[in-house]
């Protein structure tokens, strides 16, 4: 059963799975309308994220690493590592997110009451909901993240480097990379 839309600013997020009660895996589905730019750049403690883009494109940026995911493309990003998307296009993108272990519903919520408040957000207020859940703002203008990180020491495209599984990702569909469709 699909959970209710939670809306966050532009975006929109519908939780899927919400793995946050028992620090398990959370799955949502995340649209981001044309020209969006958000979330800002940041970093999670605790959580690795996998986007996996089902519809539209979606600029991915990861550690200053940015792909044009199309649908059935996917980046990962390691715990610790900065990043951000952004929606170039001219018509909304949809994604699933994994996370691991996941924030939860609830954390989208909070965020939502600070950001969807009347007039500009308030950032000292967005900050302190972030930290609650373990997520650290990039300072303005670097990218890096504010706190102490642990980014990887590379980010590796698995189409050239198979043997790193752990570090930034992008796949193309079966397809595309065999020419042939699974289990053929």
């Amino acid at each position: 059963m699909r959970g209710a839309l939670i809306k966050v600013g532009q975006l929109e997020i519908r939780y899927l799975v919400d793995g946050a009660e028992k620090g398990g895996l959370g799955v949502f589905e995340m649209t981001v309308p044309a020209g969006a730019i958000v979330p800002p750049p940041h970093s999670h403690t605790n959580n690795e994220e996998c986007v996996y883009v089902l519809e539209g494109t979606l600029c991915y940026c990861v550690d200053g690493l940015s792909r044009d995911l199309e649908a059935g493309d996917w980046m990962s990003t390691p715990r610790g590592s900065t990043h951000h998307f952004l929606n170039k296009a001219n018509a909304a993108a949809r994604a699933l997110v994994i996370m691991t272990p996941d924030i939860g519903a609830q954390y989208f919520h909070d965020v939502g009451a600070v950001v969807n408040s009347a007039g500009p957000p308030d950032r000292a207020k967005l900050a302190q909901v972030m930290a609650q859940y373990g997520l650290t703002p990039a300072p303005a203008g670097t990218g890096k993240p504010a706190g102490p990180a642990n980014p990887p020491a590379a980010i590796s495209d698995r189409r050239d480097d198979r043997s790193n599984n752990h570090l930034t990702a992008i796949e193309k569909p079966w397809s595309e990379r065999t020419g042939t469709s699974p289990g053929a």
